[in-house]
């Protein structure tokens, strides 16, 4: 047994402690420290686009020409938020809005040639930042790690 399967073991067999409340061994709080520290990664290596943006070039680039609701689901984001995040992409000719053929009040969101090109050259960074984020852990750590994410998510 590796040293990285009896910590774990550890911290499985320690639990929550029911007598303290300690901010710092809070599942929120980690994980928002966890996301700072990607997000400052991000920023380092993508500075001109947000993580939403980014999120939504990358998703348009795997479905192509989705709804703009549609496409919030698809990220996670609420109809306000993608609304925000579709309209600073179109301001910088990265996507471009039509109407839907029969459903006219339907907003269909694509990217443009340029978005295109962006989110390309934008890939490997992304690769390189998900691997920077996850440095710290070993592969097997790295597998948990993210299915045990997907179960929470």
């Amino acid at each position: 047994m590796s040293a990285e399967d009896n910590l774990l073991k550890l911290v499985e067999a320690e639990g929550p402690d029911d007598q303290d409340y300690l901010l710092q061994e809070q599942v929120g709080f980690i994980l928002r420290k966890a996301h700072q520290r990607h997000v400052s990664i991000f920023a380092g290596r993508i500075g001109d686009l947000t993580p939403p943006q980014f999120a939504a070039l990358a998703k348009l680039r795997d479905v192509g020409e989705t709804s703009q609701n549609q496409l919030g689901t698809m990220i996670a984001m609420d109809a306000a938020t993608v609304k925000g995040v579709i309209d600073r992409l179109k301001a910088r000719g990265l996507v471009e809005l039509s109407k839907h053929e029969v459903d006219k009040r339907r907003l269909l969101v694509n990217l443009t040639p340029d978005g295109r090109a962006a989110i390309e050259r934008l890939i490997p960074l992304a690769r390189e930042i998900t691997q920077e984020t996850l440095a710290p852990l070993t592969s097997k750590e790295i597998a948990t790690f993210m299915k045990l994410l997907a179960k929470l998510a």
